[in-house]
């Protein structure tokens, strides 16, 4: 199958980009990467009039650290972020998500803000920007809104950015002393999207959580941030205090059932992951006595 017929613009600068899509409201798509874009264009899962090329905007490119913040530019690509030393240095997490992102041919064309803005739940990348605190920065034709990560996820395939906003750019704290983070995902195989995903950020003084914030990803119908977490924070963990957390993060999930797995089996996986990050997050093993590489 082909997609419909469309009216195609490259846009010129970000201004020019946003005159586009106010011009023509809700019926124009961005393209940046087009790696999501183009295939629900061919499945006919979307039918856009005017698809809008930012491709060619460099000022949406590119990795800054200033004053603990790490901006990254929407038209930023996978691979770049793989291959940054900013963002191994300031955001491990990031990097070692990114290399789960689906294969290589999708990482080198690819874009961290096309990954957001499609806002996929079963995708790593929303899940990182939970986990890290990240904070969005979007433009429109009445200036930049900056929207956090847990504000900006809002359902499947849906966020708070307007049809008449760009993503232009994420901001991330910088990682701090005393910082881990753990990444895993269930998926058949590498690459195929996750069964259940986990990505978590940390900060650990003599043994304990001073902050812990858990990111899941294909367990609902957006990313989500459990707050099971602060019953993980200032205690000392054992195995009872874990499992009060899981059961309070049983609570939370609302998987759904797809050809993969079950919600059950959804739940499950969820759950294993919590204790493997936390006993990796914690360098406690003994939190996880039968988990295996």
């Amino acid at each position: 199958m082909k997609a419909t017929a469309f009216a195609y613009a490259r846009a010129t600068s970000v201004a020019n980009a946003l005159d586009l899509l106010a011009a023509h409201g809700g019926e124009a798509k961005v393209l940046s990467g087009g790696q999501s874009l183009m295939p629900a264009m061919n499945l006919r899962l979307i039918s856009p009039e005017l698809i809008v090329d930012i491709g060619e905007l460099s000022e949406l490119r590119g990795i800054a650290v200033k004053d603990d913040v790490l901006t990254i530019g929407a038209l930023t690509r996978h691979v770049d972020l793989l291959r940054s030393p900013e963002i191994a240095a300031h955001a491990p997490l990031l990097a070692e998500a990114i290399a789960h992102v689906a294969h290589p041919a999708i990482r080198n064309r690819g874009t961290i803000g096309g990954s957001l803005a499609h806002a996929d739940p079963a995708s790593e990348l929303p899940a990182c920007m939970l986990a890290l605190g990240a904070t969005i920065v979007v433009r429109g034709s009445s200036g930049e809104r900056r929207i956090a990560a847990e504000e900006f996820f809002t359902g499947i395939y849906e966020t708070a950015l307007s049809s008449q906003e760009l993503l232009v750019a994420v901001e991330l704290p910088a990682a701090q002393k005393h910082s881990a983070h753990f990444f895993h995902e269930f998926a058949r195989r590498h690459g195929d999207y996750a069964i259940v995903g986990l990505a978590a950020q940390a900060k650990v003084s003599n043994g304990i959580f001073a902050d812990l914030r858990l990111g899941f990803f294909a367990v609902g119908d957006k990313p989500l941030l459990a707050k099971a977490a602060v019953r993980l924070i200032d205690v000392a963990v054992n195995p009872a205090v874990l499992a009060e957390a899981a059961q309070a993060l049983d609570d939370e999930l609302d998987p759904q059932e797809d050809q993969q797995a079950s919600p059950a089996m959804r739940r499950h996986l969820a759950k294993v992951l919590l204790a493997r990050g936390v006993a990796a997050l914690l360098q406690r093993p003994d939190l996880n006595p039968g988990a295996t590489a």
